[in-house]
């Protein structure tokens, strides 16, 4: 008969400004109390991998293993931590530890850091939890923590096959009424919660989420419906995210969150007060300059700001002086927002590499009806390229030897000119930008064309070619309006489409899909856990106060109220799954074919693309990473075929999280381990390389605006122009430039923004840095993981000298800004380096 034990479990939590417990020893409220006097605490239950847990496993073998954890103020507590202890009486045949079921009793949640258990026979087990626990005064459930230990759902052991159904089951919930702060259920929803009709009918705004206009799905948070509109839902302070998702107390990580908060709804509200004419603009350069050396005065920031004095060191002289750091960018080159080869450059390691394409077919021509939008083809005529590159070659030479490239912003914004025209101080075009790649690698705009359809009050469509002259002053500062206007097409294709919709809005169906139907335990979700972590939290607060009605991006971009309408129309022409990658959105732009013989099994057509020099690397080292995983844990296609859970989750991220793309035919089959691995590559770099690349260099290349206005708010003195405007415009060219770039309001706000979502927190969590605990639990994945970081280590130093040899003109010379996106590792603040596993601002 085997030996009765006993053994002890240590139970580490974390102390909070808002939990149960302040100070250890002097806390304060009734949840002290308890501890301290009465032993009200933590109850334990301890759960044999090896025997049905209703079979009971303790020294009478009926009932439970539970005991309460009681506080032990004589352990050595950490800073902000303190310790629960417990002594439990167990079998000698209790097995192997599977989970251990928590249930506190106190009023308020608590977060649980990990629980030791000392004295089992297979040694000392350390179960990683890093998670709320809700008081059993809210919900009765217990709180089920699985060891660290992974395990695919047939291989399950018989002791825990009823707890992973339950814990899967507590996560979905009933899809029933409005969620609660403390809950951790993950549903769907379409965005039906942008506008805010009730308290503004211009404020109303159309579903997301609909065959009229197709979207991703959001949480669930079950609000009711709006007075006015019963399709949208209303409106509250705070945005419901499962608890898990909001670490805000916890982790530093958050900073950058709780920040953009403050500047949301602190900063923001202060400049609206400060700037009463919301469409004064800047009357010099030296005005704009003045935001960097002088600041701005906030009038009541007082009383509306809820920050500490340091938590914007960078944006605040003092408590009322908004002053922003000047951009890398300005420091290197004050003028290299005037250059036309900047503009270039940065189409290929600037803040939007994912928009410039090779150009395929000629003469360009418009998709669109011409019944509504007009004739379809393009003024840009080769007799305009053939003149621009001095004759060096034909256009089907340049066609041949793929010299042309493109922005190409006219089908996708046209749909949306008549209708942004009618909104006042403000217009907007369909554009397109045609580039020459010269013999150095290094492009040249050569054209941009500017197209209005048929106006609503009869006009017929305009388009106009602007060309760069060095001959003919104002021809010269005509190219520089329309190159003002096209960066706002492209700061606009940025925000919304390269860095909104494609990384945070996409990514959070597989987030919420991941905790529907991947068990804690199953090593697919242990693999993606870090790649998903706070994503849903910045989402929420995104709806909150930045893609909203009426909120930054609407009331600072081109395409202003009609912005998310504009995203969505862009998702359903086209978002695609198996595009997301790095080498397929390569593909798919002509920026590279496949080359078995090449680097990457890519060959790129222009060889000096840093953003794709250095991201075919990172790419290629997630997917050994994930390789290494998978085949780990799936030897053959039937332990894929046959995982019930990895299934429902594929099927899940389909039919429900994206379920307006469900009956596509390009969405892959997940049926051998490959095709997994293809899967979750493509998620991990989205989520990490690609959301870097569009995210951290903001303030560097948008923080003087100048070099990335984000709207555009007077049309072109040309011949649509009245000829009051062309005459203002040849007295005058500076100051038209001036009345084209944003609003001091616009730009302030937009500047403050881009601060916070370029800054790194002070425990960022990077690509390849830290192993998770249950990847340390097993040697071959820890190997691989090892492997993994010694590749992002080298990609650090192939990034360097990259940037330090001059043959990479793109990144290499004179007030060069260089290109370090890519790089996986950074310090804390803005650095335009540094790579996160999440999305995490």
């Amino acid at each position: 008969m085997a030996k009765n034990i006993s053994v002890r479990a240590i139970v580490t939590v974390q102390l909070t400004a808002t939990g149960f417990l302040k100070n250890i020893g002097l806390g304060q409220g009734i949840d002290s109390i308890s501890d301290i006097f009465f032993g009200n605490a933590l109850q334990l239950e301890l759960v044999s991998s090896d025997a049905d847990p209703m079979l009971g496993t303790t020294l009478d073998k009926k009932t439970p293993v539970r005991a309460p954890a009681k506080l032990n103020i004589t352990l050595k507590d950490e800073a902000n931590e303190t310790k629960y202890e417990a002594k439990l009486p167990v079998h000698g045949n209790f097995g192997k530890l599977g989970a251990i079921l928590v249930t506190n009793e106190h009023r308020k949640e608590m977060y649980v850091k990990d629980i030791v258990v000392e004295g089992l026979p297979e040694g000392v087990v350390k179960v990683t939890c890093e998670s709320w626990v809700h008081s059993k005064f809210d919900n009765p459930e217990k709180r089920i923590f699985f060891t660290n230990k992974g395990y695919l759902p047939s291989q399950t052991p018989i002791g825990l096959k009823s707890l992973r159904e339950q814990d899967l089951a507590s996560l979905r919930g009933n899809g029933k009424g409005e969620r609660q702060d403390y809950e951790r259920i993950y549903d769907y929803d379409t965005y039906n919660d942008l506008g805010n009709p009730d308290n503004n009918s211009l404020l109303r705004r159309p579903v997301l989420g609909t065959k009229t206009h197709p979207y991703p799905r959001r949480c669930r948070t079950g609000r009711p419906p709006t007075k006015t509109d019963p399709s949208s839902e209303k409106r509250v302070a705070s945005f419901y995210v499962p608890r898990d998702e909001n670490f805000s107390d916890l982790k530093q990580i958050t900073f950058g969150i709780s920040v953009l908060d403050n500047v949301l709804h602190a900063l923001v509200p202060s400049l609206e007060a400060t700037i009463v004419d919301k469409n004064l603009g800047f009357e010099s350069f030296k005005e704009v300059l003045e935001l960097f050396n002088k600041g701005i005065e906030l009038s009541d920031m007082k009383e509306k700001s809820t920050m500490e004095n340091d938590q914007l060191p960078e944006l605040f002289l003092s408590k009322d002086v908004l002053s922003f750091p000047t951009t890398e960018l300005m420091d290197r080159d004050e003028f290299a927002w005037f250059r036309d080869e900047e503009f270039a450059r940065e189409t290929l390691a600037g803040l939007n590499p994912y928009a410039i394409k090779l150009v395929t077919e000629w003469p360009l021509k418009s998709n669109l009806d011409p019944e509504v939008y007009g004739p379809p083809e393009s003024a840009i005529t080769s007799l305009v390229i053939e003149e621009a590159i001095k004759g060096i070659m034909s256009v089907d030479e340049a066609l041949e030897k793929k010299k042309l490239f493109m922005l190409d912003y006219h089908d996708i914004l046209l749909p949306f000119v008549n209708k942004v025209r009618q909104i006042n101080d403000t217009t907007l075009y369909g554009s397109r930008t045609l580039f020459f790649l010269a013999p150095e690698g290094t492009l040249r705009p050569i054209a941009i064309e500017l197209t209005r359809p048929p106006a609503d009050d009869g006009k017929p469509q305009w388009k106009q070619v602007f060309t760069p002259s060095c001959w003919n002053a104002t021809e010269g500062w005509l190219w520089r309006l329309a190159k003002a206007h096209v960066l706002a097409h492209d700061s606009g294709h940025h925000q919304l489409i390269s860095h909104w919709l494609r990384t945070h809005c996409c990514v959070e169906p597989y987030i919420i899909a991941a905790n529907r139907q991947l068990s804690a335990m199953h090593p697919i979700y242990r693999l993606m856990n870090p790649y998903f972590r706070f994503t849903m939290m910045i989402n929420a607060l995104a709806r909150q106060a930045l893609i909203n009605a009426g909120g930054i991006i609407e009331t600072s971009f081109s395409t202003e109220r009609y912005s998310m309408e504009f995203s969505s129309f862009i998702y359903d022409k086209e978002w695609r799954f198996d595009q997301q990658g790095l080498p397929a959105d390569l593909i798919v732009r002509g920026m590279a074919v496949e080359d078995p013989t090449a680097p990457h099994g890519l060959k790129l057509t222009i060889e000096d693309y840093p953003f794709a020099n250095d991201g075919l690397i990172l790419w290629d080292a997630i997917k050994q990473w994930v390789t290494d995983y998978v085949n780990h844990y799936y030897a053959t296609a039937d332990l894929v075929n046959s995982d019930n859970e990895l299934q429902a989750w594929w099927e899940e991220i389909r039919t429900k999280g994206h379920q307006d793309k469900k009956d596509e035919a390009w969405w892959p089959v997940l049926n051998t381990p490959s095709s997994l691995i293809e899967v979750l590559t493509n998620m991990i770099w989205v989520t990490s390389g690609h959301h870097a690349a569009v995210n951290f260099g903001q303030y560097a290349y948008a923080g003087y605006f100048p070099n990335r206005p984000t709207i555009a708010r007077i049309n072109m003195p040309s011949e649509e122009a009245t000829e009051e405007i062309r005459t203002n415009f040849v007295q005058d060219p500076v100051g038209y430039l001036l009345k084209t770039f944003p609003s001091k309001m616009q730009a302030t706000k937009v500047m403050a923004v881009l601060n916070v979502l370029s800054t790194h927190s002070p425990d960022e969590e990077y690509i390849g840095d830290q192993i998770e605990p249950s990847w340390a639990e097993d040697l071959k994945i820890k190997t691989a993981f090892e492997k993994f970081n010694a590749s992002l280590k080298d990609l650090e130093n192939i990034i360097d000298s990259r940037n330090a040899d001059n043959k990479f003109k793109n990144r290499n010379g004179a007030g060069t800004l260089s290109y370090q996106l890519l790089k996986p590792l950074s310090k804390s603040g803005v650095t335009g380096m540094g790579v996160p596993n999440s999305i995490s601002i």
